[in-house]
């Protein structure tokens, strides 16, 4: 029992280790730095490795369809799975789904084998473990830190993460450049395999065990009434399915496309991507520290924002140019990200979270394995420039257009509602957490928890 008179405790001499930050909560953080390090350098290799094979835009473009596909086909079901089997077990399993398919993958191309169909297959399945492991991933974190501590911890889970992005990304393009993509793939195997060794090592003891609730059906059922009972909801993940889908085809196939025959290759790129992640950092930042009281109607205006990169590769802008439109698009993304997940935790009761969450991954991750797919062809009938032009314009439409609901523009925060500063990895919209760069934990354009 505490003892209201007595003093706080205090860490032990040469401990610097806030009380928040558990075992749990470091063994998940230092997972996610290593396997975002390897992500996001093994997505600009995946591109280059199709160029290498021979293959074009169009290629390109299955390549990422093949990884998007069973992401958005397996995301509700992992998020079942999720609430049924002890989580950190569904992420270890998806770490060694993925890193046995990378591991492959490094193979092939090492040995100069690799053709379409293989990498499409490979990529398939790294798509399908991301399904599984993000709906436990994000319980996971969740459950790793008190409600009380939830908000700082999220913040500087947030900020690791992106940094590793960063370092991954920026890593990512000089190693393709120097050493060639299937060593960079290999790497990526490698990091899968330590992240997964890290996260075997997860205490669940005090984990209170769930129910096995209704069903699959039923509890699907459940969470589909709460997601379009509300206004602000689906017109959001709406409004983000589209955007989603365009940002995974300019950045899975036009970017290093324009990187390729106007900035000089993947490295450029990679600094491009890694600017982006610096921008994600800045705007957590930021947001500890504003809480806009209107907090939807202000993250749909910093939606727009998303929409200049697209515009800086149409033009095409040179490197200095498209390095400060990522940057500006992860401040940006980041300020959304942090007011959708407040009005998330705020709005919907903590034991629908998961489910509604499940449907948020699904509808905002839907258009991608078509927009990917369709990108090689859209640039063939219209010309790259312009089907770039169309993507931005596109944007910058239905982002117009959500802000004609009433409840995204008058939702407001409620005094002594818990804060979640920076944040909460698992909860945003796919785009929140990265879809503006190639990728999340798509594990590309949808990096979330890595």
């Amino acid at each position: 029992m505490n003892n209201p008179a007595a003093p706080p405790s205090r860490p032990p001499l040469g401990s610097r280790r806030p009380e928040w930050a558990g075992r749990n909560y470091l063994l998940l953080t230092a997972a996610t730095i290593v396997t975002n390090l390897g992500t996001h350098g093994a997505l600009i290799a995946t591109t280059w490795a199709v160029f290498e094979s021979g293959g074009d835009a169009g290629d390109v473009g299955l390549v990422a369809m093949a990884r998007f596909l069973p992401l958005v086909l397996f995301l509700l079901i992992g998020g079942a799975v999720a609430d049924r089997v002890p989580r950190h077990r569904v992420m270890v399993a998806a770490n060694v789904l993925n890193c046995v398919s990378q591991a492959v993958f490094a193979a092939l191309v090492l040995a100069g084998t690799a053709q379409i169909w293989q990498m499409m297959v490979l990529t398939a399945l790294c798509g399908t473990g991301q399904a599984f492991f993000n709906p436990a991933a994000e319980g996971m974190l969740m459950s790793s830190v008190t409600g009380e501590q939830a908000s700082r911890a999220f913040a500087v889970y947030r900020m690791a993460m992106h940094g590793a992005s960063i370092g991954g990304a920026a890593l990512g393009g000089a190693l393709v450049a120097f050493v060639g993509p299937g060593w960079v793939l290999l790497i990526d195997a490698v990091a899968f395999a330590v992240a997964g060794g890290l996260r075997a090592f997860l205490d669940v003891s005090g984990i209170p065990e769930r129910g096995p609730g209704g069903g699959l059906l039923a509890d699907l059922k459940e969470g589909w009434q709460e997601f379009v009972g509300r206004p602000w909801l689906w017109s959001i993940v709406a409004q983000f399915s589209v955007v989603v889908g365009l940002i995974g085809a300019v950045e899975s196939v036009y970017g290093p496309l324009v990187a390729r025959a106007e900035l000089g290759g993947a490295r450029p790129w990679g600094i491009a991507l890694a600017a982006y992640g610096v921008g994600t950092v800045a705007g957590a930042v930021l947001m500890t520290r504003w809480k806009p009281r209107r907090m939807l109607f202000v993250g749909t205006l910093c939606v727009f924002p998303i929409a200049l990169p697209s515009a800086a590769l149409a033009v095409p802008l040179d490197a200095v140019g498209l390095t400060a439109a990522m940057f500006v698009s992860g401040v940006a993304i980041e300020v959304f990200g942090v007011s959708w997940m407040t009005a998330m935790h705020q709005e919907i009761p903590e034991e629908k979270l998961s489910r509604v969450s499940a449907y948020d991954w699904f509808g905002s991750t839907a258009l991608l394995p078509l927009t990917t797919a369709l990108a090689g062809p859209a640039e063939t009938a219209f010309g790259r420039s312009e089907a770039l032009w169309g993507a931005a314009a596109l944007m910058v439409l239905v982002t117009a257009l959500v802000l004609l609901v009433p409840d995204v523009r008058n939702l407001t925060r409620r005094p002594h509602t818990k804060e979640v500063a920076g944040g909460d990895p698992g909860s945003a919209p796919a785009t929140a957490l990265g879809a503006a760069a190639p990728s999340a934990d798509a594990e590309g354009a949808v990096r979330r928890n890595g």
